[in-house]
């Protein structure tokens, strides 16, 4: 059974693009989203992404927290694009940037269109308590806030979030 653990933070400084080793623009989307398991017709999100000329079919188990049953597989990129196209609702943007700090490897995400303007940090860990490195542009952890995981960026983009949901805050 494939397990993700994941931790995801908001950004508190610039220092991180100094240390970027390689960047990718992505395009996601997905085929099961947030509206299906809010209803309780779902059990899992099912996400199509495209990174260059790469692509993948995800399954993410809807469960809230760092650690939840992840599964990918590649897909053809033609068929990706056409599922993209034409059963996705809507897609997210983002440019990828990759980051290895004392042997751990950051993910950030920046994202374009509707979500300019949310940066995230990711970092896959082997435990749920396994340490990682802390430097100082890295900030608030959000792991258990539901508006950033990417499936909701779709419905509730980024630009229509208020001021105290685009510093974080946990009730807003």
């Amino acid at each position: 059974m494939g397990i993700e653990i994941e931790r995801k933070f908001l950004l508190a400084g610039d220092g991180w693009r100094a240390q970027v080793e390689r960047s990718e623009p992505m395009a996601q989307g997905y085929l099961v989203g947030m509206g299906a398991i809010e209803g309780g017709h779902a059990k899992s999100s099912v996400r199509l992404r495209i990174s260059g000329e790469q692509a993948w079919l995800n399954i993410k188990s809807a469960t809230l927290g760092i650690e939840r049953q992840e599964y990918e597989y590649a897909v053809p990129l033609a068929d990706a694009r056409h599922m993209l196209d034409t059963l996705a609702d809507g897609r997210v943007e983002k440019v990828r940037h990759h980051v290895m700090l004392d042997g751990a490897h950051f993910e950030i995400d920046e994202f374009t269109g509707a979500n300019q303007g949310l940066i995230v940090a990711e970092i896959e860990l082997d435990s749920a308590d396994a340490a990682y490195p802390t430097p100082g542009w890295l900030g608030r952890e959000v792991s258990d806030q539901v508006r950033y995981y990417n499936v909701n960026l779709i419905d509730r983009p980024f630009n229509t979030w208020t001021p105290a949901e685009r510093e974080g805050k946990e009730n807003a």
